[in-house]
């Protein structure tokens, strides 16, 4: 049990905010390593140490301070606003401390402590006995009883009482089977007045009665009266005090319901934020949009100053800056050029660790890990500013994909658990639209690759025709932008361009090659081509915006006046996809070399193009690609004179 997690990181954490409160002077980085610890895991309000760790944390930080009472100092602190903030107010809420005492084993068991048992009994008004049984297998060491009597005293020192008297009859390290505590503490002001005023009730009934025997008249006009204001006096100061009382008490049990309100609230909106995200990112196939869609989310719903994504690259050597919110131009700069390396084992960034260990880090005050950090790392965070922050591993199927980080400058609020949790049930979902992403990629690279081979397989029948698709595709995806078409029906006509000439694979090489002017059987043999383009296209399995493929492809020689080949269709009958290619076809191949004549001029191909529009092409596509042609020899042109002259 030695190396179990059996403590929670919040207790280590009032040791480090008590040191630096009392005794500034310790190294707390040093101490740290000493212990096995690191900052990132202290600040980690879901991280557990080990006794090992806590005994080696527990016996240097002795030695430093030299206070054989500090485990004890510690405890006493664990109830103060700076150290637990929310369980004293839970507690103040309570009314007093007995309720208090009565609720410590259900806020100790399995939130603070794994390797005890604890257990109260009310005993009388202002005394309860808690009892701390370990668990089997478990060896706790004396300064942990220590530091829990010292718990036990500031549970009252809370409620502004003063020290409570702790009698310890039974400790384990003194031959018990368990460590018993006996707590007792004085009564609250309110409770000594009704204990003042009832006995003050029966004294002085009793003294009227005594007087009213003895002497009547005396006794009626005196001391009954007088007992009467006694009584009534005391009776109003004790209603005072216990009115004060539970005000106090309402008042936090508001504050607390309050906070628990927000809390409900927050994990409402969280639920709402996981599932925007989840919808929004489902709709996109393309990494890019997925982050920016997911960054956009995160930015309008979230209280964050700002946040950012980083992943692998494909090698899984380094993480990269992908997405984020909230930066200057400047900084969205530095972070584009900052990467985080994967392949050194010394790499101790947090980023890093998140990713390889696939756990969330809280930091709540960035010069407190400063010490572990790399000089780049250093530097990082001195670059953004950042004074606490939170990061995430993303990660699918097992596998880590990256990290999401989140943070808040000194003016925001501080960062907490919840909001770790908020981005530990988004990472998943990013995670798993990351992933299908790459997949989509991956399918998309392939089925590219694919076309190419193919165009290239009848391309490369003739060397002067090589490439001819390439650049009727390139021509093509000009037009389109110039047209302004969407992009789904560029990637379209982009694949239909690629193979608009397979039907060629039916052609034989003496029509393809032959040098000089073709015989009208063999025109016509060329012609075919196209019907065959469609043919064989029509048995690949298109889906989705693909399936309109076969068609333009196969419709290319299609022209405006219905004089065009394989079906005479006219105008409106031919696809937009297929009068785009029609185009670009036909300007490709005129302005290459060919077997039968020389390439034409740029300019001389322009003229033939208007000639053809209106009968040959649509007048709107031959201008759009004139323009796009011109701008490009500009630029290119521009380009060439900016070069040197060769020596």
């Amino acid at each position: 049990m030695m190396d179990a997690p059996l403590y929670n990181s919040r207790i280590t954490d009032t040791y480090i905010k008590l040191i630096k409160n009392k005794y500034s002077f310790v190294n707390i980085t040093e101490l740290l390593d000493y212990a096995g610890m690191s900052p990132y895991e202290v600040a980690d309000q879901g991280h557990w140490f080990t006794q090992e760790q806590v005994n080696r944390f527990h016996e240097r930080l002795l030695k430093l301070t030299g206070n054989e009472n500090l485990a004890r100092e510690a405890g006493r602190y664990a109830a103060s606003p700076d150290a637990i903030g929310m369980m004293r107010q839970y507690f103040l809420g309570l009314v007093g401390p007995a309720k208090a005492y009565e609720m410590i084993g259900k806020a100790t068991n399995n939130n603070f402590v794994r390797s005890s048992v604890y257990t109260s009994r009310k005993l009388a008004a202002n005394k309860v006995e808690i009892t701390v049984t370990p668990r089997p297998g478990t060896k706790e060491q004396p300064f942990q009883c220590q530091n829990r009597i010292g718990f036990f005293e500031a549970v009252a020192a809370a409620f502004d009482v003063k020290l409570p008297r702790i009698e310890h009859p039974e400790c384990i390290f003194q031959g018990g089977q368990e460590c018993r505590y006996i707590v007792s503490w004085e009564k609250s002001s309110h409770t000594f007045w009704e204990s003042t005023r009832n006995y003050a009730v029966f004294g002085l009934s009793l003294l009227s009665a005594i007087s009213i025997a003895i002497s009547p008249h005396q006794g009626l006009e005196r001391v009954l009266p007088a007992s009467a204001i006694t009584v009534l006096l005391l009776s109003v100061i004790a209603l005072n005090g216990e009115k004060k009382a539970l005000l106090a008490g309402q008042l936090n049990l508001k504050d607390l319901s309050d906070n628990l309100f927000k809390q409900l609230e927050l994990n409402y909106n969280n639920a709402l934020v996981t599932n925007e995200i989840g919808q929004v990112i489902s709709k996109q196939t393309r990494l890019h949009d997925i982050l920016a869609n997911v960054v956009l989310v995160l930015e309008k719903r979230l209280d964050y100053s700002r946040g950012l994504i980083l992943l692998t690259n494909p090698e899984k050597t380094k993480l990269v800056f992908h997405a984020g919110f909230g930066y200057f131009d400047e900084q969205l700069s530095f972070l584009s050029k900052t990467t985080f390396q994967l392949d050194r084992p010394e790499a101790k960034g947090v980023f890093v660790v998140s990713y390889r260990e696939q756990r969330p880090f809280l930091v709540g005050d960035i010069n407190e890990i400063g010490g572990n950090l790399s000089g780049k790392s250093q530097n990082f965070a001195k670059q953004l500013l950042s004074q606490t922050f939170i990061c995430c591993p993303i990660i699918c199927e097992g596998e880590s994909l990256g990290i999401i980080a989140v943070d808040n400058l000194k003016s925001k609020r501080p960062l907490v658990q919840s909001d770790m949790t908020l981005l530990m049930s988004i990472a998943p979902v990013i995670g798993i639209a990351i992933h299908n992403a790459n997949l989509h990629e991956a399918k998309s690279t392939q089925f590219s690759s694919f076309l190419k081979v193919m165009a290239a397989s009848i391309d490369a029948r003739d060397p002067l025709t090589a490439g001819h698709s390439e650049k009727v595709t390139e021509y093509c995806e000009e037009i389109c932008h110039e047209l302004g078409l969407p992009e789904d029906e560029v990637e379209m006509i982009r694949v239909a361009a690629l193979l608009h000439d397979y039907g060629k694979i039916g052609v034989p090489d003496a029509i393809l090659k032959k040098n000089g002017r073709l015989s009208d059987l063999e025109y016509e043999i060329v012609k075919t081509h196209c019907h065959k383009t469609r043919d064989i296209l029509e048995q690949v399995n298109f889906e989705g915006i693909y399936r309109q493929v076969p068609e333009i492809a196969g419709a290319h020689h299609e022209k405006i006046d219905g004089t065009g080949y394989p079906k005479g269709l006219k105008g409106k009958d031919i696809p937009l996809g297929a009068k785009i290619i029609a185009v670009a076809d036909f300007y490709e191949a005129v302005t290459s070399q060919r077997h039968y004549r020389d390439p034409m001029p740029m300019e001389e191909a322009f003229r033939l193009l208007r000639e053809g529009s209106g009968s040959h092409f649509e007048r709107h596509i031959v201008e759009a690609f004139i323009n796009c042609r011109k701008r490009g020899a500009t630029e290119e042109g521009e380009v060439r004179a900016m070069q040197p002259f060769p020596a």
